[in-house]
């Protein structure tokens, strides 16, 4: 498979990455700046130089013709202000999907954040950044020309993944590793009846593969 990933360089990109170019699939990771490029292929990834604040749908577009599949996993970042919550969070998002139908990748996967919600209260920035997760989730669920599926995992650690998650509709706080997100959202992209799912992930007993099996119906 051909895999397009935006936020290459994201601390969750880049462990999927490796993981999808250790299964022997073509991987292409978006990003803003060149010095991080030797970063991506060490990861085993084909870096692509592209601003998607400011780039245009046709311009990603091009980016992601002849893909099987697409990954949004950036993000404006801990440190960032409200402002870039709406541009990369929200509008980057947007942006990748518009793209993805322009393209015609109609595999679609997203990270986005446990409790996101376009009608989300508050005034932190926060509060600002799940709103803006959420309008970007109802944005990808309203295009008929993708086979989406919405990850949204709990807190995120930096300990070593154990390959047994929660995965469900509902799964309640809890908090998950990068390493497990990584092998979660490796596993939904290669199995497309988890399309026109929403799911929740957390730490928890089952393994990768039977967890995605199972919310996929299989």
């Amino acid at each position: 498979m051909r895999i397009v990933i935006a936020g290459g360089h994201g601390q969750i990109a880049l462990r999927l990455e490796r993981l999808l170019a250790a299964r022997g699939d073509e991987v292409v990771g978006i990003i803003r700046r060149a010095e991080q490029a030797g970063d991506l292929r060490a990861a085993g990834a084909e870096p692509v130089v592209l601003d998607l604040e400011t780039s245009s749908a046709e311009e990603v577009a091009q980016r992601l013709r002849g893909a099987d599949a697409a990954v949004f996993a950036a993000g404006a970042g801990p440190g960032s202000g409200a402002a870039r919550k709406d541009t990369v969070d929200k509008g980057a998002a947007v942006l990748f999907a518009d793209a993805a139908v322009r393209a015609g990748v109609r595999r679609h996967v997203v990270v986005s954040s446990m409790g996101a919600d376009a009608r989300h209260e508050g005034d932190d920035v926060f509060d600002v950044y799940l709103r803006a997760k959420g309008e970007a989730d109802d944005h990808v669920r309203a295009q008929d020309g993708l086979d989406w599926t919405i990850l949204r995992p709990g807190s995120l650690t930096d300990g070593p993944g154990t390959g047994r998650v929660r995965l469900e509709a509902h799964t309640g706080r809890g908090s998950v590793s990068r390493d497990d997100v990584a092998t979660v959202l490796a596993e939904l992209v290669d199995t497309p009846a988890t399309a026109g799912l929403t799911l929740e992930l957390v730490g928890g007993s089952t393994p990768v593969p039977v967890a995605v099996k199972s919310v996929a119906g299989n």
